[in-house]
């Protein structure tokens, strides 16, 4: 695995941002950096080379490091090479650029597949890890007007930020938005260098840690008419042949976590490289689903009409033009299929 460099941004230490910048090799055979293109042949005779993109937090990495432990990929006769990114619109662009074959997203980018720009291929949880944070002293988001904010943009830091302004009967345009790379907004929260941040955890644990004392002014919980689903996606383009494979994959180690999940939070530890107990509290803010319920849920149009509102929201945030029909970016034929096989 290779580790962006982005991560490693500010004056922050590696281990500050542990949950940010990942281990650098898997447990087994899972192991990385750059990768034969997909299709070439593996080492195993046939096996077919995947690059699969993920974020460090539970979410992005249990399931790839399940699959490892458990020996999935290798019976299903892929070779995963496997990455970590700050977050989910940059696995986009690589998917985009051909740099990448599968990757996660929280639904901060889910605006991104509906645009077309790649295909949610599997749900993976329902998260309530985002967070809008201002410092000490600050008690509400109208206190946040005319104040520096921090965001890191196309993500589910913004997507809570928006909600929260508008709930708050504010614009975008009352605050003082800055974007910024995760990394970068740890450095500039705990320096006191902006008021306030939309922003998720588990970084928002790291900062903590050094200004104890910030305040959660809206938490996803804050929205119960929305759901915040995270996903596994694809380019726009790829095989569903190899699609279906990695999918099946991805069901298997989902059932499997969700019937062990304290050993989840330990495989997730180990390829993180965090202690168990970091992993667990950020396990904590994840709503985990079982595969035959995500199939029931696709079925009976659960799964699209949660997408359905995020699309909503992102027209009304100015990232959509409209909103399109959830089965235009999410393939549930094809995830049904590979998770009952």
């Amino acid at each position: 695995m290779s580790v962006s460099r982005r991560t490693l941004l500010s004056s922050l230490s590696v281990a500050a941002l542990s949950l940010t910048a990942a281990a650098c090799s898997s447990s087994g055979g899972s192991s990385g950096g750059s990768s034969s293109p997909s299709g070439s042949g593996g080492s195993g005779g046939g096996t077919r080379k995947i690059r699969f993109g993920y974020i460090a937090d539970f979410n992005g990495s249990s399931l790839l490091a399940i699959a490892d432990h458990l020996g999935l990929w290798k019976k299903a006769g892929l070779s995963p090479s496997v990455k970590v990114f700050t977050n989910g619109p940059i696995q986009i662009t690589a998917l985009g650029a051909g740099d990448l074959d599968f990757g996660y997203i929280g639904p901060g980018a889910m605006w991104l597949p509906a645009s077309g720009k790649a295909k949610v291929i599997a749900i993976d949880t329902l998260t309530d890890a985002d967070r809008v944070i201002a410092q000490p002293g600050i008690t509400s988001l109208a206190q946040l007007k005319g104040r520096k904010v921090g965001v890191p943009e196309g993500t589910s830091g913004e997507m809570i930020l928006n909600l929260a302004l508008q709930k708050a009967g504010l614009s975008e345009s009352d605050v003082k938005k800055v974007p910024m790379d995760p990394s970068t907004l740890v450095a500039a929260f705990s320096a006191g260098q902006i008021d306030g941040a939309g922003f998720y955890y588990p970084l928002i644990d790291t900062i903590k840690k050094r200004v104890p004392k910030l305040v959660e002014l809206a938490a996803d919980s804050d929205f119960p008419d929305h759901a915040f689903p995270t996903a596994f996606v694809s380019g726009p383009k790829t095989d569903p042949e190899l699609t279906e494979k990695v999918v099946s994959v991805l069901a298997q180690a989902n059932d499997w976590r969700a019937a062990n999940k304290d050993q989840a939070v330990k495989l997730a530890a180990g390829l993180l490289q965090v202690s168990q107990s970091q992993a667990a509290a950020d396990a904590a803010h994840v709503q985990l689903l079982t595969s035959s319920d995500l199939v029931a849920k696709t079925k009976d149009g659960t799964v699209d009409t949660w997408l359905d509102g995020l699309a909503q929201f992102f027209v009304g945030s100015g990232q959509l033009k409209k909103a399109p029909a959830a089965s235009t970016f999410y393939d549930g034929a094809l995830f049904t299929k590979a998770a009952t096989r």
